[in-house]
């Protein structure tokens, strides 16, 4: 028989205790069918779970499966999925990917251990998403920079070609000073109507979707009366700015806002 351990998705409000009806047939880590753990001494806030194989799990192996994009993509693929759909029916703050415990007892003493500041943290929630918001900038060949050295007889091969070069820096620093406009433009934007901000590190590799460079990768926390708002201020940041485009995602549950500040992350038994 394989030994399991305990994967936690995320905290959740269950104020009249209905969540639990909510779940069956809700599927999570390896297929594994979610359930709740409640505190001990307070109902109202639980932590979502399921059982997942111990053997993959463990800190050897999660190091070599944490290479392995496939695997990697499922099991967060998976995560997200149990955390959207307690999202669409409560308040979540979501636990980082692959947080797992010994077992459901364990979850349930964190519970009690953080259940305060859990609970306040939830209350700061309430009727809010996060929306991502995403700069990029064009590869410099995709610019209107000059595809070939200027055709001017009254230059030798030799400046034309550094002539060529330096309108190729001149388009790519205007690329730049535009997304920079952009970037204030969204800023703005979201000040009218967004109650935080986290700034991510810009994707680079296969994280990044899409052509062109990503300059900037921020989250916004606005409350659902906004969200429509907020989305069609931010695509309208990088309008009359060559060479620059905003993609907005979302609306999500709130990743990026989760932990409280002065909060550090929970525990995890695994990296």
């Amino acid at each position: 028989m394989t030994e399991v351990i305990t994967y936690a998705y995320a905290v959740a409000r269950d104020a009249d205790g209905a969540l639990e009806e909510e779940l069956p047939g809700l599927a999570g880590v390896a297929d594994a069918p979610v359930h709740l753990v409640r505190a001990g001494h307070r109902r109202d806030v639980v932590v979502a779970v399921s059982a997942v194989p111990k053997q993959d799990f463990e800190e050897a192996a999660l190091r070599a499966h944490l290479e392995d994009l496939d695997w990697l993509e499922s099991v967060a693929r998976a995560h997200h999925r149990v955390i959207e759909a307690l999202a669409a029916r409560t308040t979540v703050l979501p636990l980082r990917l692959a947080t797992v415990y010994l077992d459901d007892e364990r979850v349930g003493q964190m519970l009690d251990a953080r259940l305060e500041a859990f609970s306040e943290r939830l209350a700061d929630l309430v009727a809010q998403v996060e929306w991502g918001v995403k700069i990029y900038v064009e590869a410099p060949a995709a610019t209107e920079s000059p595809a070939e050295p200027s055709a001017d007889p009254a230059l030798s091969p030799g400046r034309a070609y550094l002539s060529h070069r330096k309108e190729q820096r001149h388009a790519r620093d205007d690329v730049y000073r535009n997304a920079e406009q952009a970037a204030r433009r969204c800023e703005e934007a979201a000040r009218e109507v967004a109650v935080d901000r986290v700034q991510h590190r810009a994707q680079q590799g296969e994280l990044a979707h899409g052509p062109g460079e990503n300059v900037v990768n921020d989250a916004y926390l606005v409350p659902l009366a906004h969200t429509e708002r907020f989305r069609a201020d931010v695509l309208q940041a990088a309008e009359g700015l060559p060479g620059v485009r905003v993609e907005v995602t979302g609306p999500w549950a709130p990743y990026s806002f989760a932990t409280p500040a002065e909060a550090e992350p929970l525990k995890r038994a695994a990296p």
